[in-house]
């Protein structure tokens, strides 16, 4: 009998739940919240509110989706950190309710481990050891990876993410939230070379992108609506261009520094064309070996907690049912 493992997310603004089965990803069901789109910005009241109503419905589907039963569950894993507490806390209590009804283990996922880890769900993998540039709304890290529970994060930001430059600055240009992805879609068609933005200059492999949204609030800020109107286009652009520059150079350094060449992008943000085309372009350069995950498994899933979870089953990497979440953790 092989090892199936229920896997829960629910860290910010997406209620997930996935099954997989020895690796093998069975379901993967995400409900997404639109009530925030009128706030401008994910609300963690109303987050967690929307995890209770979700969370039973979703796990339900995923189940049944995997076309398996309570039953059949080896074990239970879930996001404890880092994350929104009241929206781990509805992800964590469910998860421990059903390990202890079920007699199973419970499994904690860290959510950026899991991110990483996306990029074993897909048939081409990359083998070990490889770089993972992780980039989200919240993080943005450089990880080395020499086995599945063997990372170690050697860059990461000192300030902002880089997917908070994204959606920042689309919230400055009047786009509506989400606006990281309509920024990829405007750039698609505008001249990423057209307005020059700041590129902040970080030692060793850390990053910072605070002197980045300084400088496109500075620029906007002596324009007039009309000027960033007919200059839309442009303007996403040169800021999607400045923004997978200052990504992919620190990638450069970490490949020159560990003298690993298999290179993986994960987590929300490597969903943006900019980067997934620029990293591709960059490795063909180069004579890396890149490995992209699919649009499914690059934004907030349950699938990548599902995977991580197995490779800690195989470890007997339990929690009790005593562990609480928390906003931020350390790997």
């Amino acid at each position: 009998m092989g090892v199936t493992i229920l896997a829960i997310e629910s860290s910010c603004d997406e209620t997930a739940a996935a099954v997989c089965t020895d690796g093998a990803i069975l379901s993967n069901i995400i409900a997404s919240q639109a009530v925030h789109e009128q706030y401008g910005g994910v609300v963690p009241e109303l987050a967690s509110r929307a995890h209770m109503q979700h969370i039973v419905p979703v796990v339900d589907q995923a189940i049944k989706a995997a076309n398996i039963g309570l039953s059949d569950l080896n074990a239970i894993a879930f996001t404890k950190a880092p994350g929104l507490i009241g929206s781990l806390l509805v992800g964590t209590q469910f998860a421990k309710s059903l390990s202890l009804s079920l007699q199973i283990p419970l499994i904690g996922v860290h959510h950026m481990q899991a991110h990483v880890l996306a990029n074993l769900i897909p048939t081409h993998q990359p083998s070990f050891p490889f770089l993972c540039l992780t980039v989200s709304g919240g993080h943005t890290q450089i990880v080395l990876a020499k086995s599945p529970l063997d990372l170690t994060v050697i860059g990461e930001t000192i300030d902002d993410a880089a997917g908070e430059a994204f959606d920042k600055t689309a919230k400055l240009l009047g786009l509506p939230y989400p606006g990281g992805p309509l920024i990829d879609q405007y750039a698609k068609q505008g001249d990423p070379l057209k307005f020059k933005f700041a590129e902040p200059q970080i030692p060793d492999l850390n990053f910072s992108f605070s002197g980045l949204k300084t400088s496109v609030l500075y620029f906007l800020q002596k324009q007039t609506p009309e000027f960033i109107a007919s200059n839309l286009a442009d303007l996403c652009a040169s800021v999607q261009h400045t923004i997978v520059q200052i990504l992919l150079k620190k990638l450069v350094k970490a490949v020159n520094q560990t003298n690993v060449k298999q290179v993986c992008i994960a987590g929300g943000v490597s969903a943006n064309s900019g980067l997934r085309n620029g990293l591709l372009a960059l490795g063909a350069k180069k004579g890396w070996e890149v490995f992209i995950p699919d649009f499914s498994y690059c934004t907030d899933n349950a699938a990548m907690i599902a995977i991580t979870g197995y490779h800690k089953f195989l470890q007997q990497q339990f929690e009790s049912l005593s562990v609480n979440p928390s906003a931020r953790a350390e790997w």
